[in-house]
C-alpha cells in the first residue's frame, strides 16, 4: 500500500501545473459553497429569528376555526339553512378569568391578554386608520416587541396611568404630531377619546410603526364600548418549537382559533426548504465542474501512464491496485482542494461578516450581513468535493485496470 502511495504522488508532481489548477478549481468551488451557505443560512436564520421575536408564538382570538352550528340545525332535522341575519356578537373571549387561569397554570412561558380594535387617530386636520390595542402593561412587557425599542419616552409611562398612549414614530410623523400632543382616538363605534402621546417606539415593521396605538386595557374597552373584554390572548413560549403542541391544547380546551407562529408562516417556511434545496443544488453543480477538471488530469495521466501500468501489472499488481491508485490520485487532488476551499471559505465568511450598510430611508441605522457559523457547511461542501473527486478518479482507473499489458508493451515495441 505505501508503494501505492508513492506512485500516486509521483503521477500527480508530474503534472504539477495541472494538478495545481485542478485543485485551485476544487478549492474555488468548495470557498464559494462555504461562503453562500453561511450567507443563506445567516440570511434564513435571521428571518425566522425576527418572526419568532416580533409575533407571539401562540395567538387566540375570539375567533372559530370552523363556523359555529346554528341553535335551528339542533332542534330541526334541516337540511340547509340560508337567509340566517348575522348576530352582532361583540363579546370576545368568555370567561377571561378561567381561561387566564386555566393558562397561566400551565403555558411554560408568558402570556398577555388584549383588546384590539379598528379605529381612525386623529391629531389637527389629519387622521390614519389604526388598531388601537388595549394592554395590561405588567404582562405586556413578556410578550410584545416594542418595549425595547422606544426612540422617546418609555413603556413604563403607560402603566403611569391616565390617559397616556403609545404610538410608532411612523405614525406620529403621518399626523404631524410629537412627543406630549394630545390626539384623538376615533371608535368603530364613533366613541372618541382624547389621548396623551407617552411614547414613540420604532421596531422597523412599517405596518406596526404606522399603524397600531397601544392604549391601558380598561381605556380600549371604554372606547369600543366592551367593558371587561378581551379579544386576544398573545403567548410567548420559553421553546417556540413547542408553539403547535400548545397552540393545539389551547384549542381543544378553549375552543377558540389558537394559531402557532409556524402555522401562521407556513408558507414563508415552505419557501426557505425550496430555498436551501436550490442552494445545495447549486453547491453541487460548482463540485460537478469541479470535477470534470480532475477527470481530465487522471484520464490525462491514465493516457500517458499506460506503458507504466503494462510494466506494472505484468510484475504481477492485480487490477484492484490499479483502480486504488488512480482513485487515490483524484480523492487527493479533492482533499487539497477541500482543505485551501475552507481555508478560502473562512476569508470569505469573515469578510462578508464585515460589510455594513444602511437601511433606513434617514441614514441612521446600520446592519451587517447575517452569517451562519456552522461546521456543516464545510462538512457538506468537502464531503461534495471529495465526491465528485473520487467518482472523477474512479472512471479513469477502471478503465486503467482493464488495459491488457501485453498489448500495450506489443505496440510500444
Amino acid at each position: 500500500m505505501p508503494l501505492i502511495f508513492d506512485i500516486a504522488l509521483t503521477h500527480i508532481a508530474g503534472r504539477g501545473r495541472q494538478t495545481l489548477v485542478a485543485v485551485i478549481g476544487v478549492a474555488v468551488g468548495v470557498g464559494f459553497s462555504i461562503a453562500m451557505a453561511a450567507l443563506m443560512q445567516g440570511g434564513q436564520d435571521d428571518f425566522v429569528r425576527q418572526l419568532v421575536d416580533t409575533m407571539p408564538h401562540v395567538d387566540i382570538t375570539d375567533e372559530q376555526r370552523t363556523a359555529r352550528r346554528q341553535p335551528a340545525g339542533d332542534a330541526f332535522a334541516t337540511v340547509a339553512i340560508s337567509g340566517l341575519r348575522p348576530r352582532d356578537d361583540r363579546r370576545g373571549i368568555i370567561n377571561q378569568t378561567a381561561a387566564t387561569s386555566w393558562l397561566e397554570s400551565w403555558i411554560p412561558g408568558r402570556f398577555a391578554a388584549s383588546l384590539k380594535t379598528q379605529g381612525v387617530i386623529r391629531f389637527s386636520s389629519r387622521e390614519v386608520g389604526a388598531a388601537i390595542i388595549g394592554i395590561e402593561p405588567e404582562r405586556e412587557p413578556g410578550v410584545s416587541p416594542i418595549v425595547g425599542n422606544f426612540v422617546e419616552g418609555s413603556f413604563s409611562a403607560l402603566a403611569a396611568g391616565g390617559n397616556n398612549v403609545l404610538i410608532g414614530d411612523t405614525m406620529a410623523s403621518r399626523l404631524g404630531a410629537g412627543f406630549g400632543d394630545t390626539i384623538t382616538a376615533v371608535s368603530a363605534e364613533g366613541l372618541t377619546r382624547n389621548f396623551k402621546i407617552a411614547g414613540l417606539f420604532h421596531t422597523g415593521t412599517t405596518a406596526r410603526d404606522e399603524g397600531e396605538a397601544y392604549v391601558l386595557l380598561k381605556s380600549a374597552q371604554i372606547l369600543s364600548a366592551r367593558p371587561n373584554a378581551i379579544n386576544e390572548i398573545r403567548i410567548k413560549l420559553d421553546d417556540p418549537d413547542r408553539a403547535p403542541a400548545v397552540a393545539q391544547r389551547a384549542e381543544a380546551e378553549l375552543g377558540y382559533k389558537a394559531v402557532a407562529w409556524q402555522e401562521a408562516n407556513e408558507s414563508i417556511l415552505e419557501a426557505l426548504v425550496v430555498r436551501n434545496v436550490i442552494m445545495y443544488t447549486v453547491v453541487g453543480a460548482i463540485m460537478l465542474v469541479a470535477g470534470f477538471g480532475i477527470y481530465n488530469i487522471i484520464s490525462t495521466i491514465t493516457h500517458e501512464k499506460a506503458r507504466d501500468i503494462a510494466i506494472m501489472k505484468s510484475l504481477g499488481f492485480p487490477e484492484s491496485d490499479m483502480r486504488r491508485l488512480f482513485l487515490l490520485e483524484g480523492v487527493a487532488i479533492g482533499a487539497a482542494g477541500s482543505v485551501l476551499g475552507g481555508l478560502f471559505g473562512v476569508s470569505m465568511t469573515y469578510a462578508l461578516s464585515l460589510v455594513r450598510f444602511e437601511i433606513a430611508a434617514t441614514g441612521q441605522e446600520m446592519t451587517r450581513l447575517p452569517i451562519a457559523w456552522s461546521l456543516m457547511h464545510y462538512v457538506i461542501a468537502s464531503a461534495f468535493a471529495l465526491g465528485s473527486a473520487a467518482v472523477a478518479g474512479y472512471l479513469p482507473a477502471r478503465r486503467a485496470a482493464r488495459l491488457n499489458p501485453v498489448e500495450i508493451i506489443r505496440g510500444a515495441s
